[in-house]
């Protein structure tokens, strides 16, 4: 019979698995002593806030926008029409994700896009008995507002 220990795939994992977490963490002298931090010392100054001033605060990553969709020589609220706005999510690791918000508008011809990302994204209208628009935008401001004008498509013979 053979006398070597036999070593199971589940084995192997676990010790992958134990060795990764171990080198993960970083070693840091003075960790197994389990002693709290130091206070600050009384010569370093004290702020008093705990709030990070403006310049440290992100910017929001959403922005809500409004879209008014006029059409014809008029300038006659266009109601029902498909508003989609599409961006793309960049990812650092991964592929980058392609996204797309669909609202319609009111009777007033207005579209709320309450989730818009600020950046680049493309707004395409799609209505019936118009022209389709498409355009892209740089929305920089949280609250921002678009007017996009439709014509009536040519007259087919």
């Amino acid at each position: 019979m053979n006398s070597r220990p036999r070593i199971s795939r589940v084995m192997v994992l676990c010790s992958v698995a134990a060795l990764c977490c171990a080198l993960a963490v970083p070693w840091q002298p003075g960790a197994a002593q389990n002693s709290p931090n130091p206070p600050p010392s009384s010569d370093a100054p004290q702020t008093g806030t705990s709030q990070p001033n403006a310049s440290q605060q992100r910017p929001p990553v959403n922005s809500r926008i409004t879209i008014e969709v006029t059409g014809g020589e008029k300038n006659v609220a266009v109601e029902n029409a498909s508003v989609y706005v599409k961006y793309v999510e960049e990812h650092k690791i991964t592929k980058d994700k392609k996204l797309e918000l669909n609202v319609k508008t009111s009777r007033e011809g207005l579209a709320h896009v309450p989730n818009a990302p600020v950046g680049r994204v493309l707004i395409q209208v799609v209505a019936e008995g118009w022209k389709s628009y498409g355009r892209w935008y740089d929305i920089t401001d949280v609250n921002q507002d678009f007017k996009i004008h439709l014509e009536r498509p040519p007259k087919w013979y």
